[in-house]
């Protein structure tokens, strides 16, 4: 090897990007360290192996990288899914570039992965909508609760003024009813009070949680715990925490409740430490991931982008206000709450930082 050869293996081995090199039949020549962690493989392990063997993407694909080869046509696809041999998706950005030599063709392949940019986007649309609902619900409340009060007490002055108690049976109503439209406002706009944070163990909250839970389906429901024991205490408010998890799994309940055909209800709890994981802004060394995933029918496609919004539900009989609540108190935690849901599959993610401190990315 000459010092240039050296160099050149020295640059690619220190780059961010991961770069693979194929030959004229897509047989691996070389993959650096990127490309290693990326598709969590051994380089020296699939050495002239077919990059299908690596990961897939689709046939049309592996027919452009043939193509590539024979027409020395460089391409680039956005936003590629590829299924890694170990069972991981990668949302990708590739580039595939053919090169020549006295002896040999050979095809390079760029690739940039997308989910962590692709999550952050989300993640801060998902927060710029939470505040802008915030904003919305609370200027809303105000100008319901104003006039409420209003006819609350101009009922309670026309009870002063009727003599006859089947009278007074109506102003009773309006009362009741003024009482009823007030405290669903108050729900809708949450605690008022900030959470009293201090260090509580996260599977406690969990198995409280799931206490609750078998009293009230009279173990009806299977309940699977898939827990991390490695997980540090986590700085949260425990009263609330369990509120904002015990809605999310009512939420699950009451789906598995309302499947058809009927199911077998089972909801997994199950708990995860990552590592540098960005919220809005902000970087976490650690954080704490808790999925509660159950196999009800689903949450219909044109409901998963608003579900957290205040009253909006699913059910016919349902408020729209448990969601709601549960991402104002993990909000309120610095955290994230998402959802991925299809038929069979509903994964609700809570996200919490457990370190105080926090860096931009």
């Amino acid at each position: 090897m000459t010092i240039n050869d050296a160099l050149h293996r020295l640059l690619l081995d220190n780059l961010t990007t991961a770069i693979l090199l194929l030959d004229a039949e897509l047989h691996l020549q070389y993959m650096n360290p990127a490309a290693e962690i990326l598709l969590a493989v051994s380089g020296q392990r699939f050495h002239g192996q077919l990059v299908s063997e690596l990961f897939s993407e689709s046939p049309e694909a592996l027919h452009s990288l043939q193509q590539s080869v024979h027409s020395a046509n460089p391409f680039t696809r956005r936003e590629a899914v590829l299924h890694t041999h170990n069972g991981q998706q990668l949302t990708v950005d590739y580039a595939a570039t053919p090169l020549h030599n006295r002896s040999a063709t050979y095809l390079l392949l760029e690739i940039l992965p997308r989910d962590r940019l692709l999550r952050i986007t989300k993640e801060e649309a998902q927060l710029s909508k939470q505040e802008t609902t915030k904003m919305l619900v609370r200027g809303l409340a105000h100008e319901i609760k104003n006039p409420l009060g209003g006819i609350r007490g101009a009922a309670q002055l026309l009870a002063r003024e009727l003599h006859e108690p089947g009278q007074k049976d109506y102003t009773d109503v309006i009362i009741e009813e003024a009482d009823r439209l007030r405290n669903l406002v108050d729900r809708m706009l949450g605690s008022n009070k900030l959470p009293f944070l201090a260090p509580a163990n996260i599977h406690e909250v969990l198995e409280r949680v799931c206490q609750l839970v078998d009293m009230e389906s009279q173990g009806g429901i299977t309940l699977i715990r898939d827990y991390d024991p490695s997980i540090p205490d986590v700085m949260i408010d425990r009263e609330q925490m369990i509120q904002a998890v015990l809605n999310i799994v009512r939420n699950a309940m009451q789906a598995l409740a309302s499947a058809n055909p009927p199911v077998e209800g089972r909801i997994t709890l199950r708990s995860r430490a990552l590592r540098q994981l960005t919220i809005g802004h902000n970087r976490h060394r650690l954080a704490c991931k808790v999925e509660i995933i159950d196999n009800g029918p689903g949450i219909a496609a044109e409901l998963q982008e608003t579900i957290f919004y205040p009253m909006v539900s699913g059910r016919a009989d349902g408020t729209g206000l448990g969601l709601a609540i549960a991402q104002n108190i993990i909000s309120q935690h610095q955290g994230l709450i998402e959802c991925e849901s299809q038929p069979g599959n509903t994964v609700f993610s809570l996200y919490l930082p457990l370190e105080q401190g926090a860096t931009n990315p």
